[in-house]
């Protein structure tokens, strides 16, 4: 096999390595209404995070921690998506019938937050949907000529 030769750049030094990235999810909201359980997600992320293709070997590259109470700290020393971070969250609500109630939202560059769906919001929507289905309904059996 052939020897690895460091990759340079454009121009002509050696490439940096890559700086560490971290990122948050915030459940604090769900977690204090005794909603969401942080450790079976903890686990779920070790489970599920890939790494060259394999899941549940973190090693040394992904690291996992609560260093605040309701956040969890994702630190990356290899590339690490985001938009990855963001699908294997939406994967465990989904999987824990929490889908329908929680959201991940990005609150700033490097963190996503778990809110509640604004349920007076959707309520009114399906509200007014039965209302014009009704109404639907009356002006399609209503004889002609009768208004």
């Amino acid at each position: 096999m052939a020897p690895t030769v460091a990759k340079k750049s454009a121009g002509g030094k050696p490439a940096k390595a890559a700086a560490p990235q971290k990122y948050i999810v915030d459940y604090s909201g769900p977690a204090n209404d005794k909603i969401f359980d942080a450790a079976a997600y903890e686990k779920f992320l070790i489970d599920h995070i890939k790494v060259e293709g394999k899941t549940g070997q973190l090693g040394e590259d992904i690291k996992i921690s609560t260093d605040v109470p309701g956040q969890l700290a994702v630190t990356s020393s290899i590339p690490f998506s985001k938009r990855y971070l963001k699908y294997l969250t939406k994967r465990f609500l989904k999987k824990n019938l929490m889908r329908e109630w929680l959201r991940v939202v990005a609150t700033s560059k490097n963190t996503y937050t778990l809110r509640f769906f604004n349920v007076a919001f959707f309520t009114l929507i399906k509200r007014l949907e039965r209302h014009w289905l009704l109404l639907d309904r009356k002006l399609a059996v209503t004889p002609p000529g009768r208004a």
